[in-house]
């Protein structure tokens, strides 16, 4: 087919065929988007809500060393993992974990490079998919926090099925003062507080899972 049959195709000369050019390609593109906008007309409605998560794309959501906020076993650091189920009991395999906490004096990170791993810079955000069987990992460090208050990490959690994103709170579970005084724990029941304090294992570690639904369902923040 020659460009000038290809000017005369009905299509607006818009092809997949290999001869067609850049040229013939680009003016085609330009006539799709006109007819859209002229189609459409002005922007009258506000912006939709959060719709269903996914499907994931690896560009910009997957890179090396995501769930390492801090240099494996470099001073200070720990792992923090558990699970992710939903309301019958049934591991998540295909969740997104995302943590963000402060430094282990109290200070919140400032620093870039959390998509590019230094082994010695603290940026406090980490991001880890769960496994066939649920089970998310990061290293990471003890959060520090202002005197008297309960250091925690902030947790965000994806998943299929969702309308949007979730929000929760991991406590470290040291400081019962602290815990008994927190705002947020003040507010909920001996059950609720508990989905929300992990637990320290025998070599320093913390454990915590998280339930989306059902009787154990962690305790989610709106924002």
């Amino acid at each position: 087919m020659s460009e000038r049959d290809m000017i005369n195709d009905p299509s607006g000369g818009i092809s997949d065929r290999p001869s067609v050019t850049e040229a013939f390609r680009a003016e085609g593109e330009r006539r799709a988007h006109r007819a859209v906008t002229r189609s459409r007309g002005p922007a009258t409605h506000a912006p939709t809500s959060g719709q269903t998560i996914g499907p994931f794309f690896a560009f910009g959501l997957d890179y090396d060393r995501k769930h390492e906020v801090a240099a494996p076993h470099s001073p200070g650091a720990i792992v923090l993992g558990g699970g992710v189920y939903d309301g019958q009991g049934a591991a998540i395999p295909d969740a997104i974990v995302e943590i963000f906490a402060a430094d282990t004096d109290g200070s919140v990170p400032r620093a870039r490079g959390a998509r590019r791993r230094d082994d010695h810079t603290f940026t406090g955000f980490g991001r880890a998919a769960t496994t066939d069987d649920g089970h998310y990992e990061f290293w990471t460090r003890n959060p520090g926090a202002d005197e008297g208050k309960a250091p925690f990490f902030a947790v965000v959690i994806y998943a299929r099925g969702l309308p949007n994103k979730l929000h929760t709170r991991i406590y470290l579970p040291e400081d019962e003062q602290a815990l008994a005084a927190d705002p947020l724990l003040t507010q909920l029941s001996d059950d609720e507080r508990a989905t929300l304090v992990a637990t320290r294992t025998p070599e320093g570690y913390l454990h915590h899972d998280i339930w989306l639904q059902g009787e154990k369902e962690t305790v989610f923040i709106g924002f």
